[in-house]
């Protein structure tokens, strides 16, 4: 009569030896050369903790309407021509000063700065600017919690110090920002041909895309990704050291007392040759 194997279950297999003993020992090497060598490669890798991580963010942006504008004029005429949103700079300006006409084009959230600066050879009718207002960060923003610190107009505008609306004192002490704002490639187009009554314009379009925000990441966010990168490696060390310890309890290559569960849950020893 053929016979056939209708059913089959592992039999369990431990070995037993003194705590002292080599067996002993070498489970404890064993495991140390499991558990450690992955933390130190995934650390050596150049990767482990996350110290940097960025999101994407649309701007709300809200005007401000705060404006100072210095023209200079041509060589024949001398001098220059100035207005601001802020009366204190006016009233230093005497002569120099001109009020323009002012409409609104487009909102601003942020108390940043779009700087501008172009000349052109021939009079004019129109500046035309068109570009993007980008974010420029100097080092990554918090991960959390409220940021107000530069949530303050660029121009003081209530200073009677003509020092404090000096372009180079309001360029160098923006820069000093940790945020800022560009305007990038804003290609001004000079336009010709004004009537002698018609007014200058300054038409500015002005671009709001979308940001990539550096930020630090938090305590938990680092251990999440160091635990994966170590995880990762430690599957390996699992799988190779178990085929190693299989291997020496086997072939007895420490000394111990093999013992077999059998089908009924007991026990028995087998005898070492």
């Amino acid at each position: 009569m053929a016979l056939y194997e209708l059913f089959s279950h592992p039999a369990e297999r431990s070995y037993r030896a003194g705590l002292c003993s080599k067996a002993a020992l070498f489970l404890l090497l064993a495991a140390a050369l499991t558990y450690v060598p992955p933390l130190l490669v995934a650390f050596r890798s150049h990767g482990f903790w996350l110290k940097r991580s960025s999101y994407e963010e649309q701007p709300t942006v809200r005007f401000q309407h705060q404006v100072l504008l210095v023209a200079l004029l041509g060589p024949e005429r001398g001098g220059f021509l100035a207005w601001s949103t802020f009366p204190a700079f006016n009233r230093l300006q005497g002569d120099h000063l001109r009020v323009p006409l002012v409409s609104r084009m487009s909102t601003f959230v942020m108390q940043s700065m779009a700087f501008l600066q172009s000349s052109f050879a021939v009079p004019g009718s129109q500046l035309y600017v068109n570009g993007d207002l980008k974010l420029q960060l100097k080092q990554p923003l918090s991960y959390g919690g409220l940021d107000v610190r530069y949530n303050v107009s660029v121009i003081d505008g209530t200073s009677p110090f003509a020092s404090d609306y000096d372009l180079t004192h309001i360029v160098g002490a923006y820069q000093e920002r940790n945020v800022t704002t560009f305007l990038m490639d804003p290609n001004p187009i000079w336009l010709v041909g004004r009537a002698a009554e018609a007014p200058f314009v300054i038409n500015a379009v002005i671009r709001y895309p979308v940001e990539v925000i550096a930020y630090q990441p938090g305590f938990w966010e680092m251990i999440k990704f160091a635990w994966v990168q170590y995880v990762s490696i430690l599957l390996i060390f699992l799988w190779v050291f178990e085929r190693i310890k299989i291997f020496v309890f086997q072939n007895q290559v420490v000394t111990t007392i093999p013992v077999t569960a059998t089908s009924q849950g007991g026990l028995y020893k087998e005898h070492l040759s």
